[in-house]
C-alpha cells in the first residue's frame, strides 16, 4: 500500500525485543527512524529529553535489529524520508 513504518527510541530499550522482532521484518525501502521528540530518548539517554540529534542512534538501534550495517540502513532511511516527503533528492 506504500506505507513507511517509523521506528523511534524505545526500540533500543532492553524491554522493546517486540519492537526489535518488528524492524527486523521491515523492508529497508519501507524503514524510517525518527526521535519523537520530547519522548522517547534512546539508551543512553533514556529519560531524559529526547532530540533530533539523536536519530543516528535510532538508526543504529534499528540497523542492529535487521542485522544491517549502520551505514545502509542510514542510506535507507535518507532515501525514504526524501522518497515519503516529496523532498528534492540528493539530500
Amino acid at each position: 500500500m506504500g506505507g513507511f513504518i517509523s521506528f523511534a527510541g524505545n526500540v533500543s530499550f532492553k524491554n522493546a525485543q517486540s519492537l526489535r522482532d518488528a524492524a527486523s521484518l521491515v523492508p529497508e525501502e519501507r524503514v524510517l527512524v525518527e526521535t519523537d521528540s520530547p519522548y522517547l530518548a534512546p539508551v543512553p539517554h533514556r529519560g531524559k529529553p529526547n532530540e533530533p540529534s539523536y536519530v543516528p542512534m535510532v538508526g543504529a538501534a534499528v540497523a542492529q535489529a535487521m542485522d544491517r550495517p549502520v551505514d545502509r540502513i542510514a542510506g535507507a532511511t535518507v532515501a525514504n524520508t526524501v522518497k515519503a516527503f516529496g523532498l528534492p533528492a540528493g539530500l
